[in-house]
């Protein structure tokens, strides 16, 4: 397994079977235009198997930290260590570019991902609350 930045949209395309959805064009180049922005994709071979996306987020009184955005591994690859490794890439790449830390957001009846963030060395905070507000 090889884990690289997404460089192009190309990069992009190739993986949008593990998103959500797929790929938008426009919202590839505006991400990848963003230096803030990253995506690290996981290679078994030439097939993507695996992402982690993250974006740094900035504020006046506590410096900048990464926001673990996305993270999702193609189901046949699971529980081989690939999440962890991507995890841990992203949370590597926030040290070399200086960062105070790294966050995420999961649900607490997702126990894979509690155990994928745990195992790369992440700790549950407290209790916290979601509140989203979803524009047309």
């Amino acid at each position: 397994m090889e884990i690289r930045r997404a460089t192009t949209v190309a990069d992009v395309v190739a993986a949008e079977r593990l998103y959500d959805g797929p790929a938008r064009r426009a919202a590839a180049e505006r991400f990848l235009a963003s230096p803030d922005h990253h995506l690290l994709v996981a290679y078994a071979g030439p097939e993507p198997v695996g992402f982690v996306s993250g974006v740094e987020v900035t504020h006046p009184d506590k410096g900048t930290e990464m926001f673990l955005y996305e993270l999702a591994v193609d189901e046949g690859h699971q529980r081989r260590g690939i999440g962890r490794a991507l995890v841990s890439a992203l949370a590597e790449l926030a040290r070399t570019r200086g960062l105070y830390g790294m966050w995420v957001l999961t649900d607490r009846a997702n126990p894979a991902a509690l155990a994928t963030y745990r195992s790369a060395g992440a700790t549950a905070e407290e209790d916290c609350v979601l509140l989203a507000w979803t524009f047309s």
